[in-house]
């Protein structure tokens, strides 16, 4: 009886080739190693990602409070000057506009700056397709 079960793992595992348990159990142990390092790698990338939108946030932020203070000013003197030529009301309503006017453009250039920012972790999506495809070929 032990020689046929010898001779029937001989026959599907020949001496010095894996069996097929063996190829599988390789073939976890690679994939699951393969994910870990992704997942490490996405963490990476977003990391480096979320860090620099944050400072630029921070800095459009800052830069919004201290342009804020200095044309609360300007919009001052701007109004007083005005008012030497015509009623404060036109003054005031001439400056505003011109103020709202700058302040939109601003809004708008922060915004498009934003969206130029690719949030999604592209290396990471990259090397998952190409671990797809490796998967794909260790099975067939």
């Amino acid at each position: 009886m032990s020689q046929n079960v010898q001779h029937l793992k001989d026959v599907i595992s020949p001496k010095g080739e894996p069996s097929l348990g063996e190829l599988f159990a390789d073939l976890t142990r690679g994939m699951s190693t393969l994910i870990r390092q992704e997942v490490d790698l996405a963490r990476v990338e977003l990391s480096s990602k979320a860090g620099k939108v944050g400072k630029d946030i921070g800095y459009l932020a800052a830069g919004a409070l201290v342009l804020y203070a200095g044309v609360l000013a300007l919009i001052a003197t701007a109004i007083i000057a005005l008012a030497y030529a015509m009623p404060y009301w036109l003054a005031a309503l001439i400056v505003g506009v011109v103020v709202v006017a700058i302040g939109g453009y601003l809004v708008q250039r922060g915004i498009s700056a934003l969206r130029q920012e690719q949030l999604a972790p592209q290396q990471t999506i990259a090397t998952l397709k190409e671990d797809a495809q490796w998967a794909r070929d260790q099975v067939r």
